[in-house]
């Protein structure tokens, strides 16, 4: 028999919780407090509520050394920004006495921030837990062991906090430098892949989401490449590998992929120039692309692929068809030169192309097949979207939208009758 779940007063939880809690909003203006951080800090919910957390507790200005407030800003601004909990070492933060807010009381405190994702996978809440950790500090100060004397304990912890604040200070002078490390890195990624003309098609949205934990650089791409008469070439490749390595060999076949879609017949023999430029550049064997001339005249999709996942059409009546009859090895595979494949396939006004990398689909342990399946499942509920919605929403509902394993390229490409600029 199937018991059915109770329905759970999650206001009473919080405000029975024994921990010391408050929910932050993302301006940092506190919007609860349970009782067990009413009682610790001695103020009423209604004294804390709608106020700037910074405003209830501020520095202790008769302590030179306090960065109480610094620390703290610093760690709720990471959850902000990374989406993820920030645990915090023990922290002095003393605070001002209910009434009497000249007045300052020491506290130590163990704090975690926890953030509470929206349904856009941004963070909506903090979550911020302490613990009231003076009664430890303060009973370590007098138990004083046999075999050491009061002064010399006394040294002992003043050099341990001052190590400790020491570490702190390092931590966080490393996590400026990681960000300053992401922000070079993205605007680098940024610059590899910026598609002149990509400006000049307003159906085509494009997507780059860096591995998880990455520095934002890596080897998958896109491009879009306009050719003559009503016609362009959109593409995606993957390089093996991630970080500046794999970004320069991806930024190097991407370079030679535009420049031959220019001036041969097709995506096979664009594939078959960039196959033998491949074997001269140093980690590019093993690289994979697919590429998709868009004839706007003929309404024909002309693809090739080099080792590389199918792309989809997807249908307004949310059926899907992969393009999967012109798939060839890898671009360094052969040592031989052999002609590379090329198929077509007619769409109508309304469909949809979807290419990507396998960043998309992949998951460890499972079967590419059931990869493609969950992709043409998700994009059946896609239709009748704009290329930028069915992008966003695509990710959403395969919960890639704040990344995944490995590096995803997209391309979605709104086909209609109109001829594409030449």
């Amino acid at each position: 028999m199937r018991v059915t779940a109770p329905e759970i007063d999650y206001t009473a939880v919080f405000t029975a919780f024994p921990s010391p809690c408050l929910v932050l909003a993302t301006d940092l203006v506190i919007a609860d407090a349970n009782a067990a951080f009413c009682e610790v800090t001695g103020r009423s919910r209604a004294e804390l509520v709608g106020q700037y957390l910074f405003d209830t507790f501020p520095e202790n200005p008769a302590d030179p050394e306090a960065d109480g407030v610094t620390t703290l800003k610093s760690s709720l601004h990471r959850v902000l920004s990374s989406g993820q909990t920030d645990q915090m070492p023990l922290q002095k933060y003393d605070i001002p006495v209910a009434g009497n807010p000249e007045v300052f009381k020491e506290r130590w405190w163990s704090a975690i921030n926890v953030p509470v994702l929206g349904p856009d996978g941004r963070v909506a809440w903090i979550i911020h837990r302490s613990e009231d950790m003076t009664q430890v500090v303060l009973a370590r100060r007098t138990a004083h062991l046999p075999s050491i004397s009061p002064g010399r304990e006394a040294a002992m912890e003043a050099e341990l906090y001052a190590r400790a604040r020491q570490l702190q200070r390092l931590n966080e002078e490393l996590r400026q430098a990681h960000a300053r490390e992401r922000r070079i890195a993205l605007a680098l990624q940024e610059a590899m892949l910026h598609s002149p003309d990509l400006a000049q098609h307003p159906d085509v949205a494009v997507r780059y989401l860096p591995a998880a934990g990455s520095l934002n650089v890596g080897g998958d791409w896109y491009d879009v490449v306009n050719l003559c008469s009503g016609r362009f070439a959109v593409a995606v490749g993957d390089v093996v590998g991630h970080g500046l390595a794999a970004a320069t060999v991806m930024g190097t076949l991407r370079s030679a992929l535009s420049a031959a879609s220019r001036t041969v017949h097709g995506p096979a023999q664009a594939l078959e120039v960039l196959g033998l430029y491949a074997r001269s550049v140093e980690g590019a064997l093993a690289a994979t692309v697919v590429q998709v001339l868009v004839d706007c005249h003929s309404q024909l999709l002309i693809y090739s692929s080099a080792g590389h996942p199918p792309p989809v059409l997807l249908h307004p009546d949310g059926s899907c068809e992969l393009l999967d009859q012109a798939t060839d090895p890898p671009l360094g595979a052969r040592f031989e030169h052999v002609p590379r494949p090329q198929a077509t396939a007619t769409y109508t006004p309304g469909d949809t192309l979807i290419l990507y990398t396998d960043g998309l689909i992949e998951r460890r342990g499972e079967d590419i097949d059931v990869g493609l399946t969950r992709l043409t499942s998700a994009l059946a509920t896609c239709t009748g979207m704009g290329a930028e919605h069915l992008a966003d929403a695509l990710l959403a509902r395969l919960n890639l939208a704040s990344g995944a394993r490995d590096d995803i390229a997209m391309v979605v490409v709104r086909l209609n009758g109109t001829t594409r600029p030449s």
